[in-house]
């Protein structure tokens, strides 16, 4: 299983939140819609602008640990260095995702989209 740590902002060098999951879709759109209590529904930090991958949790939770330990100034340079226009990455992501989803169950082996479930329901 794939695991993520990933930074959000509520605009371009605004507020930054670094986070790890393995749902990004899920938990992207958990802090875009304010479904949990907290810093980024209090800060409404709702943009995904940096995101990595990794195979183990434990991986994961040692970037996420080494990024929080980071300065501010480093972690807008990695941003930038990686999404110069501070663009949402969500869209792209939830794009990617969604076909996958839907070449599954062309073979078969995914969750049934229907015309009236939204993506959300099968995250």
């Amino acid at each position: 299983m794939t695991h993520y740590v990933y930074i959000m902002t509520n605009k371009p060098h605004g507020v930054l939140y670094v986070g790890v999951t393995n749902n990004l879709v899920r938990r992207v759109w958990e802090h875009k819609e304010g479904i949990v209590d907290g810093f980024t529904k209090r800060y409404k930090v709702t943009t995904l602008v940096f995101y990595e991958l990794f195979e183990t949790p434990r991986e994961a939770i040692q970037r996420e640990k080494s990024l929080k330990c980071y300065s501010r100034e480093w972690k807008v340079n990695l941003i930038q260095e990686k999404n110069g226009d501070w663009k949402d990455l969500y869209e792209e992501l939830f794009q990617v995702t969604g076909e996958v989803f839907r070449l599954l169950e062309i073979l078969g082996t995914g969750p049934r989209m229907t015309k009236d479930a939204s993506f959300e329901d099968h995250l």
